[in-house]
């Protein structure tokens, strides 16, 4: 077995591990489901109620992926603006670090106040929490253009607007879809905790629901639905970045 192929299954391999761990420790300790459900009794309430968290889930996901499709378009321009120039780097990027800081969660009632109950607020949720590192290594990827490749340019004739479209643009798509693999999973997080508090369907309304009912098999099941389509999503990127940016790990897929 080569290497490629242990580093395939090896995920695999450690979630299955993780899983029998779980449900061995539970089993050993006789742990109640009310307290922490094992991994067959989550599994059994999936399948029980597969139909309410299929319905749950399609709303989450969906509302998400309205919210990334926003944060991407943003993300991107904001990055272009701030990466391009020297001026909008100084002034811009210390007001979104210091907005990045703030706590999402503490903007969904003011969200609620503005837009009601509904998908409203968790589309911005999503979008307010994953635009940030889409926009930063946007900017990155723009603003880390060696100096020397840009001078070589100019004196070939290209102008500033064809050095970061034709150049800096195309040097910053391994930046971005990195990016991408990390908001889309922040993306997930903001939706769920708008559903939380605003909303009455989704798989944060679900867990909320679950967890008044007592039913936790139903609640983990909730989160391990959330995980899988951010996983989903997360290997999706991957496989985009392999056969659009293999120029940039060809030194890695050679080992």
């Amino acid at each position: 077995m080569n290497n490629k192929t242990l580093e395939r299954w090896a995920p695999w391999a450690l979630l299955v591990l993780s899983i029998l761990i779980w449900e061995g420790l539970c089993r050993a300790f006789n742990v109640s489901e009310f307290v922490f459900p094992s991994p067959s009794r989550i599994a059994q309430q999936t399948i029980e109620f597969k139909e309410v968290i299929a319905g749950h889930a399609w709303r989450t996901f969906w509302v998400t992926m309205v919210g990334f499709g926003i944060a991407i378009v943003v993300g991107v321009l904001l990055g272009f603006v701030i990466g391009s120039s020297r001026l909008a780097y100084a002034a811009v990027y210390p007001l979104m670090t210091a907005f990045n800081a703030l706590p999402k969660a503490a903007f969904v009632p003011i969200l609620v106040v503005w837009f009601g109950i509904g998908i409203g607020p968790a589309i911005l949720t999503a979008f307010l929490i994953s635009f940030f590192p889409i926009m930063v290594n946007i900017a990155t990827g723009l603003a880390t253009l060696e100096p020397e490749l840009e001078d070589v340019l100019r004196v070939l004739g290209a102008k500033r607007w064809d050095v970061l479209v034709k150049v800096g643009l195309p040097r910053s798509m391994p930046y971005f879809y990195g990016s991408l693999k990390v908001a889309i999973t922040l993306a997930f997080v903001g939706t769920t905790v708008s559903e939380m508090t605003a909303s009455n369907e989704g798989i944060g309304y679900l867990l909320i629901s679950a967890g008044s009912a007592m039913q936790m098999g139903l609640a983990f099941s909730g989160l391990v639905v959330v995980g899988a389509m951010a996983m989903v999503m997360y290997e999706l990127f991957s496989y985009i970045e392999k056969h659009t940016t293999g120029w940039a790990h060809r030194g890695s897929q050679g080992e």
